[in-house]
């Protein structure tokens, strides 16, 4: 499918700084990086082992937040950030130099060699998959409302704001304007608006009676304005055409490197097991709702 349902992260890529940056503000020396010629595992050994034995390596970031951006103090985190960092120091590989490139740059950049991971939470999708290699899914992104608190609409799914006939809010350029329509809601109920926190004000002044947005996004919202009477609605998946609109993002592999992603998979896996990954992606907005469920997979999401 190529409508853009499961591309949201195409709507929000930001343009990055030029230049490498290192992890706790110090620099790491490129010399000493993974990268190198060659095609495949990336030479002698493969790109995992050229990493361990160098104890760092390059990833690709797209300073966009929650995912992967540098922090005011310097410091590269995030969550796709912090978690390949932790899956990457099971895998004997304790420093990571990031580099900051366009989101629509990131694979071109992955295939030329200019970093050997991409930790910038990107969408699962076939066109994608055509040309990178993609982790499990490290999580999923539903779909949510927030709404005044107590949700005195009861607002659960876009059915609602059609039948309800309610005001919607939606973030200019996200898919969330194309879910209502989808739905049957009526242009004249939606509101386009050009930034999270004027879907916060929407909602707060009572100009609208909910805004949709995915529920981390939302979560990190509601985060930030501890004072604002609103809350964030369970997530959901929304149905367009008898379809279900699962969005997953994943860390991004050159093709071909089995050996590295494998076994990167196999830590991922583990984190998302042992509870550890809910620990490293709360500060960023995740919850529970966003740990990919088993029917959640990269082969599904590559051939949707």
């Amino acid at each position: 499918m190529s409508d853009g349902r499961y591309t949201r992260r195409d709507f929000f890529h930001r343009a990055a700084v030029v230049g490498a940056v290192a992890f706790g503000g110090s620099a790491v020396l490129s010399a000493c990086t993974a990268t190198g010629g060659g095609g495949g595992e990336g030479g002698e050994g493969g790109t995992l082992a050229a990493a361990r034995e160098a104890g760092t390596i390059r990833i690709g970031i797209a300073n966009e937040a929650p995912y992967g951006f540098t922090a005011p103090d310097g410091t590269v985190t995030g969550q796709s950030v912090e978690v390949g960092r932790a899956v990457l120091q099971t895998l004997g590989i304790g420093q990571v130099q990031a580099e900051p490139v366009d989101f629509g740059s990131l694979i071109p950049a992955l295939n030329a060699r200019q970093f050997d991971l991409v930790t910038a939470g990107m969408f699962i999708n076939p066109e994608r998959c055509a040309n990178a290699a993609f982790s499990i899914p490290d999580y999923t992104a539903p779909t949510a409302f927030l709404v005044p608190r107590g949700n005195p609409q009861g607002v659960a799914t876009f059915d609602d704001i059609r039948t309800k006939k309610l005001r919607l809010a939606v973030l200019s350029g996200a898919v969330e304007q194309g879910y209502a329509t989808d739905s049957g809601v009526p242009e004249g109920q939606i509101q386009v608006l050009d930034a999270q926190n004027s879907l916060l004000q929407a909602v707060t002044a009572g100009r609208a009676d909910a805004a949709a947005l995915t529920n981390i996004s939302l979560n990190d919202v509601v985060a930030k304005n501890p004072g604002a009477p609103v809350e964030v609605t369970p997530g959901f998946f929304p149905v367009i055409d008898g379809e279900e609109t699962i969005s997953a993002g994943a860390f991004v592999f050159r093709p071909g490197e089995d050996e590295f992603r494998t076994a990167f998979d196999t830590e991922l896996r583990r984190l998302h097991e042992s509870g550890r990954w809910l620990e490293l992606a709360r500060p960023f907005g995740f919850t529970e709702e966003n740990l990919p469920g088993p029917d959640v997979t990269t082969e599904r999401l590559c051939a949707a």
